[in-house]
């Protein structure tokens, strides 16, 4: 029972504080859309690297990478730590510092604005809208499932899951709902800081309690051999890179990723932040990863359908840091769903809501829509996760969620094509963004093969986007409406 209360009263402790800042932030968060949204463009380096930090690097940081970690060894660091950390800040650079720019100079707020104004089409902007959701929606359900299964695995089912997820969901309506971007990114950054507290002493305690370094490489040696050694297995060069490449360029799609590159208060802000980006990646993933490969090396025994963190940490740590580790993973995964929230919110009212049902709304009412839709976005995911949680189904929504990355790298080359290249048409990029989705999804629902010539899917439909998004572009008529010119590209 003291076990129990110890570990709750850690996690809503946590969850009071991230509520205090969002009444704190929300003090200063003017009454408009562009303020709620993006803090009217305000964002420092410190906290803008670590809300995007803390933003992508949800529950699979501390589950999913150490569970593969601990199955397959340790070898997944080079997708995760070093291809996609270089691989993104390069992306960041590319396209990021591109869409700051015209962002700063047009006041765009979402990517569907941005592509909507640059082709003088609507039905664009409410296209890359509908994408963005069709995504983002199963991926917030995944992480109220994951917290839902956290608070349930902490409190040995005292809390039951669905209480769990709706604790969750309400904490995030409420600070998200009051303070939008501004308390979005400074909880981020609390968080990210906690992370990688949380993370080293982990790594510090373990290796201590299992007696230091070299006991635990000895039984790394002893009982999985195969994991010092790299090569071979799951990890082919063909894997790594295609893997790498479909989640760097997803992640840049991501609307609560994509949104955070019009935040910032000058250049050198962007600048400085996607150069320290790499660094902030291999701080996480190097000792979460380390973690699960130990575990392995330990003989830890891990539940079935359970992940190997908090059975090393119950092993190893007293119950109180075990209970602390899981409230970091609770912020991972809370720091990803509240800016999905918001941005699926911004998608919502700004590309859909504005344009198609009340053009001529105030700044101000579009900031209150905007809380609303937070909210609804927020129940109907969550009564999404209840289904999913319990086993009953909606299973295309677990699909959905689980190849998102791919899925918003569909969106990536024919977003780089407009950023850069005046030729692209609007019916060249719709083609692209409808086609390379449409050829996605079939590989996501339908038995089709998983890789070609040994490469993942997903870099044939991104290969199929861009052709598509070229070839429509070079046979068809930029319409009146379309100005290169804001982009800063010739059309000729």
């Amino acid at each position: 029972m003291a076990d129990l209360a110890v570990s709750l009263g850690i996690v809503i402790g946590y969850l009071l504080v991230a509520l205090a800042i969002g009444l704190l932030a929300y003090r200063l968060t003017e009454r408009t859309a562009e303020d709620y949204y993006l803090a009217s463009r305000s964002v420092g380096t410190v906290v803008l690297l670590f809300t995007t930090f803390a933003t992508l690097l949800s529950a699979f940081t501390f589950f999913g990478g150490p569970n593969v970690a601990f199955s397959a060894g340790p070898e997944w660091i080079l997708v995760m730590g070093l291809m996609d950390g270089v691989l993104f800040a390069i992306l960041w650079y590319v396209i990021g510092y591109k869409q700051w720019l015209v962002g700063q100079e047009h006041g765009y707020v979402t990517l569907g604005e941005m592509l909507g104004d640059r082709f003088g089409s609507q039905s664009l902007r409410g296209l890359v809208a509908v994408v963005g959701l069709l995504w983002l929606f199963p991926y917030v359900m995944l992480q109220q499932v994951g917290a839902g299964q956290a608070i349930a695995g902490l409190t040995n089912g005292a809390v039951p899951y669905w209480a769990g997820a709706a604790l969750i969901t309400v904490f995030m309506v409420l600070y998200v709902g009051l303070a939008g971007m501004r308390g979005v990114a400074w909880t981020d950054t609390i968080q990210g800081l906690f992370m990688l507290g949380v993370v080293w002493v982990a790594v510090a305690w373990v290796l201590s309690a299992a007696g230091g370094l070299g006991s635990v490489s000895s039984a790394l040696a002893t009982n999985r051999p195969e994991f010092l050694a790299l090569g071979g297995g799951l990890y082919s060069p063909q894997y790594v890179i295609s893997t790498a490449v479909v989640i760097a360029f997803g992640v840049t799609m991501f609307p609560q990723v994509n949104q955070r590159f019009f935040i910032a208060r000058d250049s050198a802000t962007l600048k400085r932040s996607f150069a320290l980006w790499p660094v902030l990646v291999l701080l996480l993933f190097v000792p979460t990863f380390l973690l699960g490969t130990w575990a392995a090396g330990l003989g830890v025994q891990v539940p079935e359908g359970g992940n190997v963190i908090p059975a090393l940490l119950t092993e190893y740590t007293p119950v109180w840091f075990a209970a602390l580790v899981i409230a970091g993973a609770m912020a991972a995964m809370m720091s990803s769903s509240d800016s999905m929230l918001l941005s699926g919110s911004s998608y919502f009212t700004r590309d859909l809501y504005r344009p198609f049902v009340a053009p001529d709304a105030s700044d101000a009412r579009e900031g209150w829509i905007g809380r609303v839709g937070v909210a609804a976005f927020a129940a109907l995911t969550f009564l999404a996760s209840l289904f999913v949680g319990a086993g009953t189904g909606l299973n295309f929504l677990v699909a959905l969620g689980d190849t998102a990355f791919g899925g918003y790298a569909q969106l990536t080359l024919p977003v780089l094509l407009a950023l850069y290249w005046g030729g692209v048409t609007r019916w060249g990029i719709a083609s692209g963004v409808v086609g390379g989705h449409v050829l996605y999804l079939l590989h996501v629902f339908l038995p089709l093969p998983a890789t070609y010539l040994t490469w993942d899917y997903a870099l044939w439909c991104m290969l199929f986007g861009l052709l598509l998004t070229v070839g429509v572009s070079l046979v068809s008529s930029p319409a009146a409406e379309e100005n290169a010119a804001k982009f800063g590209v010739s059309a000729d």
